[in-house]
């Protein structure tokens, strides 16, 4: 790796830490509605101390604080440097993909969207659909990105999986929140429909394999509700990085081609 290309993933860590610390802002106030707009400053949930500025900056402050708030000593969650680093990690992941490539840009957002869609729908089992909308507009400009994705490839996309589940979801109540079809339609069309089917083949397997953890673990009994929007995300951020690789391997199992 040259020395360029160092700085630049250098470069793209704090770029993507400083988006992580936004998507801690939208996954701690988009659930409660109103909140997210307004012009409030960050505070400590604790003793509603305004944060100072030097205090926010990404995975630092937390590490300076031992986790800590400042002023009343309050315990300060893992996940807001969990998810810094995660998005620090997906502005790397992308660049390294994509390179020098709109589709670096593309997929950044897609996949930090993608990662407050998990925490939230695993914390309150909702989806918001300002989120799925924001998923519905990177879909949108991925017609001029991923331009090997034909129109009629796109609107197959939209029902390949979503249909299915709708139908699924109207059988037996329950099975699939609004919120995942909704998210699958817009992925639908984002990816196609080769590629969505692909997203929810690995989001099946993640989702039974956490849920076969939970019930071994006695964390849940059968029957219970899972939400299913984390292991769909990680299925289409998957699908984002390695289609291609994913098709190409799967032809030469069976020797296709």
């Amino acid at each position: 790796m040259t020395y360029e290309f160092i700085i630049i993933y250098i470069f793209l860590a704090i770029f993507g830490a400083c988006i992580g610390s936004f998507m801690n802002v939208v996954i701690s106030r988009l659930p409660t509605k109103g909140e997210f707009l307004s012009n409030k400053r960050s505070c400590c949930p604790e003793c509603s101390e305004v944060i100072k500025p030097y205090d926010l900056i990404p995975v630092l402050s937390w590490l300076i604080l031992a986790g800590r708030c400042r002023n009343c000593k309050a315990r300060i969650s893992l996940r807001y440097p969990v998810v810094e680093l995660a998005c620090a990690f997906l502005a790397c992941a992308s660049f390294w993909r994509f390179q020098f490539n709109y589709a670096t840009i593309l997929v950044f957002g897609i996949t930090a969207v993608l990662l407050a869609i998990s925490i939230i729908d695993f914390k309150t089992s909702e989806i918001p659909d300002s989120l799925i909308i924001t998923i519905g507009i990177f879909a949108i400009v991925s017609i001029w990105v991923f331009t090997e994705l034909g129109m009629i490839n796109r609107l197959i996309g939209l029902a390949a999986v979503s249909l299915p589940m709708l139908i699924i979801a109207l059988i037996v109540p329950g099975a699939f929140g609004g919120g995942d079809i909704k998210l699958m339609i817009a992925a639908g069309f984002l990816l196609g429909w080769l590629w969505i089917l692909i997203a929810f083949f690995f989001a099946i397997i993640f989702g039974g394999g956490y849920a076969i953890f939970l019930m071994a673990s006695g964390r849940r009994k059968r029957g219970e509700h899972m939400v299913f929007g984390p292991a769909l995300c990680a299925g289409i951020a998957l699908t984002l990085f390695f289609g291609n690789e994913i098709i190409s391997w799967y032809l030469r199992l069976f020797m296709i081609y």
